[in-house]
């Protein structure tokens, strides 16, 4: 590796370090979530910085939908807080638990996703399919009063 190439990878992680917080974006890090549900609706709480695996994606999708069929929540908000990057995967994962919640009207939350990430759900127009919210607070409450 020449030495420019290598400098353009320090100026890389220097950008990425710069927008996305202090520690580096890591694309191996496991992916894991954090379910909670208060009455009718249940927070899903992404706790990694990078959600791009596919196998790790089909688990949190199936550890959802177990979820939902065992405690019938009526709204779910996913929480976003910690993500940097994350696969068009994701947004699929999204639309089918919004399927899955829609014979009880149920709805998808959105909270604290970062304006990158938020420009994915204009761009593809899923800004019009779900509420979002600036915090996990707002959106729980929005989730209540209905």
């Amino acid at each position: 590796m020449t030495k420019t190439v290598k400098l353009k990878i320090i100026q890389v992680e220097r950008a990425l370090n710069r927008d996305f917080g202090k520690r580096p974006l890591d694309m191996n890090e496991k992916v894991s979530v954090e379910i909670t549900s208060e009455d009718s609706t249940a927070v899903v709480t992404f706790k990694t910085a990078s959600i791009s695996d596919t196998n790790e994606i089909a688990a949190i999708s199936e550890q959802i939908k177990e979820f939902i069929d065992n405690k019938h929540p009526k709204r779910l908000i996913f929480d976003f807080g910690e993500v940097k990057f994350f696969s068009s995967l994701v947004l699929g994962l999204l639309l089918e638990m919004r399927a899955k919640l829609q014979p009880q009207n149920g709805e998808v939350i959105i909270s604290r996703i970062n304006p990158q990430l938020h420009r994915v759900f204009k761009i593809t127009n899923l800004d019009k399919v779900f509420r979002f919210f600036p915090d996990k607070e707002s959106a729980v409450k929005a989730a209540n009063d209905g």
